[in-house]
């Protein structure tokens, strides 16, 4: 779609620890979800929005994901932003790759969020929230999961949702109704104020909601978030059923 990003940013740099053991051998970026690493479940659904190139970070087992990732066979082409020497979080991270990213909005995702759309063709919750995307009054727009009935989430949720797209953090409300579900769109320059070394966007993104400018939408869909074993297992239980 048009003005929609071409360039996403993929985070799959973390140890895994809460994977184990079945990130002993491998990063979590390759631990299998209904027969596919979690990364291509990623580049899958970016390939669909549009995406033709991807940078993704790299540290535990980087010569195995790099080796993966060289052997896809298919879209989107990929760069590599090393963090073999250091772990940066995702600030960080996203700030080490904004040389490789360029100038204009990327997307910004997870390896650890699996989902499914109803959205159907040209109207995927990424296609969605490319629509939303507005830099003149947004500096970041994040992708939303009903906090009931996800899979692997088990927070009071993150966020509320105003009608006109802005987000709001719980604070001290018991609850809220949104989660982030692992996928966001901004400009690479976003984090050149942050901090050198390791750090995580949270931080920019509560200065963004007060003053107006983070905004959201939901998807549509079945949100995973694949975070351990147990929350894998329930991922393919709930993928199988889908079929």
């Amino acid at each position: 779609m048009s003005g929609a990003p071409r360039t996403a940013m993929v985070l799959a740099a973390g140890l895994g620890t809460r994977m184990r053991p079945l990130t002993d051998d491998r990063p979590k970026a390759l631990v299998e979800v209904g027969g596919k690493a979690l990364i291509d479940h990623v580049l899958d659904q970016l390939a669909g929005a549009g995406v033709e190139r991807a940078v993704v970070n790299v540290h535990w087992f980087a010569d195995r994901l790099e080796r993966h990732l060289a052997g896809r066979g298919r879209g989107p082409a990929i760069d590599i932003s090393d963090e073999r020497a250091e772990l940066l979080e995702t600030g960080g991270g996203l700030r080490k790759a904004a040389p490789l990213l360029g100038p204009d909005a990327v997307f910004v995702a997870n390896i650890d969020s699996v989902w499914t759309d109803r959205g159907g063709e040209g109207n995927s919750a990424l296609n969605q929230l490319a629509r939303l995307w507005n830099p003149s009054i947004m500096d970041a727009a994040l992708l939303l999961a009903r906090r009931e009935g996800s899979v692997g989430f088990e927070g009071a949720g993150d966020v509320f949702l105003a009608p006109d797209g802005r987000l709001t953090f719980r604070g001290d409300a018991p609850s809220a109704p949104y989660a982030y579900m692992g996928v966001h769109i901004c400009r690479p320059d976003y984090v050149a104020g942050g901090p050198e070394g390791p750090f995580s966007l949270i931080g920019l993104w509560r200065r963004s909601a007060a003053a107006g400018r983070l905004y959201g939408c939901v998807l549509d869909g079945d949100w995973m978030h694949v975070g351990d074993p147990a929350a894998r297992a329930e991922a393919e239980a709930r993928l199988a059923g889908a079929a």
